[in-house]
């Protein structure tokens, strides 16, 4: 056989043998298994499959969903708002809106709002499906919440549909915007659009809104005007700058330059004229009728939680049908509202004082057993001041935060820096400015009034009764800033941007906070380390909504021993300390003032074994959120924890628990803690600085001092005198004189 002859037989032999046999050809390529399901013809044809499925039940919902009636205004429900003893505190009133055609906008003002919600509005019909692949898209990838609606579609929803965020709703919503883009001509939507869109501060629609925010009509809205309430339409709560906080400042900046910058994008807008244009600030709020005096911001306080419970927006709670009970008890709110315009208000020129006019007031009352919040004050209105100043996040707590130190160093069982357990007897250095030792950031605060404390030791209680910085700043070094930080988020306070987790300043109270939060961490330690919540809603009926209540008392966020160590130390300021303003026999208390740098804030946060409450002071320029000095307030000095705010905390707390048969601390497992006379050198000068910890002898504190006293610039220590002095054994002690601080 020829070489030719044999290829040949050799082919043909190939093309019989099975796929798979030795010879390597033919079916040997064949996939098994589970991948012969897997072939691109299969997967495209089943991609497709799936979008004509997607098509045909578009379409068929196209024929099955028809436009259904419009919301009426007539069935709009008003949400009704009870004391805690059933009776009538106020209902929302009628809806705020009024209808206007499209010619009343400017023309700037309408494409103001096309450009950041749906640049094309004009070209598209009725639904952006490019924007709902991009929507959930981000939502699917954590970048956000799912979006692209256009405005058609926000039409629609606000006009024939709700605002809940299911799959169902949202099918009505494309099959809806479909129909009328058909039916409708895009100016009518637009205007559609304006006038039901929901703007915050009761205002539904572009002309309500311009009146609420700028006090004009809509037809004399400027492009910066238009522009500011195009971006507030996106969180209404959250970037109205009457009272929206440094984030919701922040972004709702951005979106107002967003809107400016799309125009120009659009060739809308000039460049240069662009470059002019500022972010007007709206007028303050009003209050609507009924919300009058502090019933608006008790409203405020209840709508919040209501909407943090039920993870509801604004303008659905709006809709209405609400009967929600307060835990506010009428008779403690009056006592409350009684004792600012006594203590304060009363003594107060806001006319024709400056530093009066700067003054606001806020405070929370609580019951530590339950969590409710009995009594609020949010400031003088809702016309004057429009954010609740017992709600604001602004301003720092000071040395109201100096429990929370203790509380972790107890809790922790840390020691000193010179290995020495931390309890109330500890002794520290109390010399003013003095440097803190072992931390990687210098820190060396100055007491008030750059006073010495101790000779120069002092235990944690003369310590805490004084407010001693030098003190707290060694003592959160030894016990660890980020732990004591840990402490703090587990009794309540709030874990906000700037919060300084890693530096001794923290121990002064340097983050921010605001009376609600403060009462909570103050309510835990009178509930014994319980964790307190503090509640203002007590109960929320719906007929369609559920309501379930925050739970206001939980599991341990301190040891009891810790809580009631802690509240014996408190004790101690109120006996002879600091807040001894407030001691009276009608009731035991506890608790701590506070003074921010530069006298900004003011606080008095006590508790009663029956209520906790927080009072504050903030000094805030008139018309800005720019914080201002409270000292010369009522024409006196200083404003400090210890003046109005205590003398307020007293009056209040006097009436609330008038004819209430008042206990005592329960105590039992404090470990140490008692009232001592607080100490310091004579003057605020160079004592000899020491290392916190424990000397060779027993140390005998220096003279009392009156700690609501400044201290006498014009005396000097004398120098021929020793700084410490070591007990007589010869002689018998003094009666009537502070024993000796012996090492714990």
């Amino acid at each position: 056989m020829g070489r030719a002859e044999a290829r040949k037989a050799q082919q043909r032999s190939a093309r019989r043998a099975p796929r798979g046999s030795a010879t390597g050809k033919g079916r040997a390529g064949k996939r098994t298994g589970i991948r012969r399901f897997f072939t691109w013809k299969k997967i495209l044809g089943a991609f497709f499959g799936i979008v004509l499925l997607g098509m045909g039940a578009l379409v068929a919902l196209y024929f099955y969903v028809d436009e259904p009636d419009p919301n009426a205004d007539a069935i709009k429900q008003s949400n009704v708002y009870k004391y805690a003893d059933g009776s009538i505190m106020a209902r929302d009133g009628k809806m705020n809106r009024e209808i206007v055609p499209l010619s009343r906008v400017p023309k700037d003002v309408q494409t103001g709002f096309i450009a950041i919600e749906n640049k094309s509005f004009y070209q598209d019909q009725g639904v952006d499906f490019l924007g709902i692949g991009r929507g959930l898209f981000n939502t699917v990838t954590g970048k956000g919440k799912a979006g692209g609606s256009t405005i058609t579609q926000q039409y629609v929803k606000n006009f024939y549909l709700n605002q809940d965020q299911t799959a169902t709703r949202k099918l009505k919503e494309l099959v809806i915007s479909l129909k009328v883009d058909q039916r409708m001509k895009k100016p009518d939507i637009l205007a559609g659009y304006l006038n039901t869109s929901y703007f915050g501060r009761g205002a539904y629609g572009i002309q309500a809104a311009a009146q609420a925010y700028y006090g004009v009509d809509v037809d004399k809205l400027t492009l910066e005007q238009g522009a500011y309430l195009a971006a507030v339409l996106q969180a209404p709560s959250d970037y109205d700058l009457a009272t929206a906080g440094p984030n919701g400042t922040r972004l709702v900046k951005i979106r107002f330059n967003g809107v400016l910058d799309n125009m120009v994008e659009m060739k809308a807008l000039d460049p240069e004229k662009r470059k002019q244009l500022q972010l007007p600030m709206p007028i303050k709020p009003k209050a609507a009728p009924g919300m009058e005096g502090q019933k608006g911001y008790l409203k405020q306080a209840a709508d919040a939680e209501l909407r943090r419970q039920t993870n509801m927006t604004t303008q659905e709670l709006q809709a209405g049908g609400w009967e929600i009970t307060l835990n506010i008890d009428p008779k403690k709110q009056a006592a409350l509202e009684k004792a600012v315009q006594d203590e304060l208000e009363s003594k107060l020129d806001r006319k024709d004082r400056p530093v009066d006019a700067s003054v606001q007031a806020g405070a929370t009352s609580v019951d530590p057993k339950t969590g409710a919040i009995v009594a609020m004050y949010g400031g003088t209105g809702l016309s004057d001041h429009w954010a609740s100043n017992a709600l604001r996040q602004d301003f720092q707590p000071g040395s109201t935060f100096k429990p929370v130190v203790l509380a972790s160093a107890l809790e922790n069982k840390s020691l000193t820096h010179d290995k020495k357990p931390i309890t109330p007897n500890a002794l520290y250095d109390g010399t003013s400015k003095r440097p803190v030792v072992g931390s990687d950031t210098p820190f060396a605060p100055q007491n008030q009034d750059n006073a010495n404390y101790g000779d120069p030791l002092l235990t944690v209680q003369a310590a805490t009764n004084s407010s001693v910085n030098s003190v707290y700043a060694q003592m959160i070094v030894d016990v660890g800033p980020p732990a004591v930080k840990k402490t703090a988020l587990a009794l309540g306070m709030k874990d906000r941007d700037g919060w300084p987790a890693d530096k001794p300043a923290m121990s002064l109270g340097t983050m921010s906070a605001n009376t609600l939060e403060m009462a909570g961490v103050y309510a835990t330690f009178d509930n014994h380390g319980k964790k307190v919540t503090p509640t203002i809603v007590k109960s929320a009926k719906h007929a369609d909504r559920p309501f379930k209540p925050v739970e206001s008392v939980g599991g341990q966020a301190i040891t009891r021993e810790t809580a009631d160590t802690v509240t014996k130390v408190l004790t101690g300021v109120v006996q002879d300390g600091s807040g001894k303003a407030v001691k009276s026999s009608a009731y035991e208390a506890a608790g701590k003032t506070g003074t921010t740098e530069s006298n900004v804030a003011a606080w008095f946060t006590a508790y009663t074994p029956e209520l906790v409450t927080v009072v504050a002071m903030f000094g805030e320029e008139p018309g800005t959120a720019k914080q201002v000095t409270l000292t010369g307030t009522a024409g006196g000095g200083r404003a400090g924890g210890s003046s109005f705010p205590a003398e307020i905390w007293k009056a209040y707390t006097l009436a609330a628990l008038k004819g209430v048969d008042t206990a005592e601390f329960d105590l039992s497992e404090a470990k140490m803690g008692a009232t001592q006379a607080p100490s310091r050198s004579s003057s605020p000068s160079s004592s000899s600085s020491s290392s916190a910890g424990t000397p060779s002898a027993p140390v005998s504190p220096s003279k009392t001092v009156d700690p609501t006293k400044s201290p006498d610039p014009t005396k000097s220590p004398d120098p021929t005198k020793s700084t410490t002095k070591s007990p007589d054994p010869t002689k018998s002690p003094d009666p009537t004189k502070s024993p000796p601080i012996t090492i714990p």
